[in-house]
């Protein structure tokens, strides 16, 4: 059985040096970053490595790579500082007159649709509670709930949730976006195998909408052509303006740009077009006052 770490052999100093040398490539550079002398950062180093009881750095006339055990190390290291950080904000909350701070990640379509409102009642509800939003991928959102990166996230149905407890949040309609000379514009409403003699413009991969296309596309049997990925719906909606493809969106997200763009909107007839996003969090894991403040009001406003 390999040996634990002794955590009086390694510090945060040591650790954000060896963060520094792996990001640079350099121990030089590493060293510098951190304001040591190069002697010092090495013998570091070599601590650290003797500590673990595994090579960490590979050292070429190239520079410095991350050897399999260097790639674990570091990740587990940008945690430390990841919760460090929030352990610093939230004291510092405290001290400022701020009780509380809530790390919600969300997919697009909820930020888009659905959260801005709900925010703005809980934090004139709650003045004294922060809420730090990020923009994640789906499947981004559940591994960040299970390592503890974040404190509640809103997804797509459909995405892989072990281990989290999960409730519906709202639900969307996805329609098909084309340009007003395209061949689909003169149809109200149609289903998606007939979309797929067309051209597409999506988003890039791992988007749950891009999984929830290319897995219809599979059931029907025809490939989904993908002309153009980009990262955003708004992206989404110039591509499709100019004609590079059609493109499949929650109607809410892009109703300004429907408007600003002149696209025409085709309804589906599919089951799967009417998408649940759901509302979760780590199971078993308790949860701050503040995030259970911010939960009990995304349960609320939900549809």
């Amino acid at each position: 059985m390999a040996s634990l770490i002794n955590p009086a052999r390694v510090d945060f100093v040591t650790l954000r040096l060896f963060c520094a040398v792996a990001q640079s490539g350099s121990i030089t550079k590493g060293a510098e970053a951190c304001h040591l002398a190069l002697s010092a950062a090495s013998r570091r180093l070599s601590d650290f490595e003797a500590a673990t009881g595994s090579k960490l750095l590979e050292r070429s006339s190239q520079g410095i790579a991350l050897t399999p055990a260097g790639h674990v190390a570091m990740q587990h290291a940008m945690r430390l500082f990841q919760g460090f950080e929030q352990f610093s904000n939230e004291l510092g909350d405290y001290s400022s007159g701020v009780r509380g701070h809530v790390r919600l990640w969300a997919n697009m379509s909820a930020l888009t649709e659905f959260l801005p409102a709900t925010l703005a009642a809980f934090l004139g509800q709650h003045p004294d509670i922060r809420v730090e939003v990020e923009e994640q991928l789906s499947g981004d959102i559940v591994r960040a709930l299970v390592d503890g990166l974040a404190d509640v996230g809103v997804f797509a149905e459909n995405t892989p949730a072990y281990g989290l407890d999960v409730a519906q949040f709202q639900t969307d309609e996805l329609v098909v976006l084309c340009a007003r000379q395209h061949p689909l514009a003169r149809t109200r409403r149609t289903d998606f195998k007939t979309c797929l003699a067309h051209e597409f413009v999506g988003l890039n991969r791992s988007s749950s909408l891009l999984e929830l296309t290319s897995r219809a596309a599979e059931q029907a049997g025809i490939p989904m052509r993908l002309r153009v990925q980009v990262r955003s719906f708004d992206a989404m909606c110039h591509m499709i303006a100019a004609n590079l493809g059609i493109g499949v969106v929650p109607l809410a997200a892009c109703k300004a740009q429907v408007s600003a763009l002149d696209l025409k909107v085709v309804r589906l007839k599919d089951a799967w077009a009417v998408r649940r996003l759901l509302m979760a969090t780590k199971t078993g894991e308790t949860l701050s006052p503040a995030a259970q403040l911010l939960v009990a009001q995304l349960l609320a406003s939900s549809t």
